[in-house]
């Protein structure tokens, strides 16, 4: 059972791209999802929650500083550099906004496990991602209406209350589960990935397949856009965290938290809010995002074992 659980998450970015392949080809298979993309949100925040226990929030009081500037690279960066690619390409709206809702979306729930992979401080990485999307409900609608507004008329109010519903209603639920039932929980939740993994497939399906004419035409624009948003992401959220002298694993750590965004919840804001070609951003993010994030975590905890290595050759040859 751990072997197929492991298989199923290790590979949910083979997964999505299978999935996303079914819904550009053959949309009526996934189109039935549609009404249900908030609840599908909601079961994967539910699950992020069930994975949080009271003293995370203990390790955002002790480490103000550092989670503060880590929600801060998130809520600049990736905001910025989508609003600067907006312009740079010349997006018409209903796309134009899809990106913009990708950099004003909090931290992705898969960078906690990239981060740990990456061999970086996995308690900043927890505390980034639960002090992002508990300020979501305000910051994301707000950033929108600021960026966007230009493009589209953006509703703060009623996005506000749709992320209170989809998003922190349901962490909230999960960490008063694991709170209230830790045994029983603690025995749901190796399985509470492949959940979450087998929900944004099937978010992910479902929004290739109702944007799906559309994709055909601007695919591999989209594409290069979510490729450079996520890489400045990775590169300027490191910048910033040395910036602010933090150390090289929890540098890499804040890079990942920045670069990595919750791309579900842009597609299905997308989807309810504007055009289902909006959500065409989300959709590609998530599937490139797993990707990058396994490239760079592969690529740190390679550079880790090779510095250990010289460390230890080194050490011998003092002792020698």
């Amino acid at each position: 059972m751990k072997k197929c659980c492991d298989f199923l998450v290790s590979n949910m970015a083979v997964f999505v791209v299978l999935i996303g392949v079914v819904g550009a080809i053959w949309p009526w298979t996934l189109q039935w999802a549609a009404p249900y993309v908030g609840w599908l949100l909601g079961i994967v925040m539910f699950g992020m929650g069930m994975t949080l226990t009271v003293a995370d929030f203990k390790t955002v009081f002790k480490r103000p500083w550092e989670v503060l500037i880590g929600v801060f690279a998130q809520f600049l960066i990736m905001p910025l550099v989508a609003w600067g690619l907006v312009r740079i390409f010349a997006l018409p709206p209903e796309l134009a906004i899809g990106v913009i809702l990708v950099g004003t979306c909090p931290g992705g729930t898969a960078s906690n496990v990239i981060s740990y992979l990456a061999k970086g401080d996995v308690a900043l990485s927890v505390s980034m991602t639960m002090a992002t999307t508990l300020l979501a409900p305000i910051v994301t609608p707000a950033l929108t209406w600021f960026l966007a507004g230009a493009w589209i008329h953006v509703s703060f109010l009623s996005m506000m209350i749709s992320i209170v519903q989809m998003v922190l209603v349901p962490v909230m639920l999960g960490l008063g589960v694991h709170h209230f039932f830790a045994r029983g929980v603690e025995r749901v939740l190796p399985a509470m990935p492949v959940v979450s993994v087998v929900t944004i497939v099937i978010l992910v399906g479902c929004v290739v397949s109702l944007s799906a004419s559309r994709l055909f035409d601007v695919g591999l624009l989209m594409a290069a856009i979510v490729i450079l948003h996520n890489g400045f992401g990775l590169a300027l959220g490191y910048l910033m965290a040395k910036l602010f002298r933090l150390d090289s694993r929890k540098s890499r750590t804040v890079a990942i938290e920045v670069g990595m965004q919750n791309s579900g919840m842009a597609a299905s804001l997308a989807v309810m809010y504007f055009n289902p070609a909006a959500a065409i951003p989300g959709a590609i993010f998530s599937v490139w995002h797993n990707i990058s994030g396994s490239l760079i975590a592969n690529y740190f905890s390679r550079r880790d074992e090779k510095g250990e290595g010289t460390s230890v050759k080194e050490s011998t040859a003092h002792a020698a």
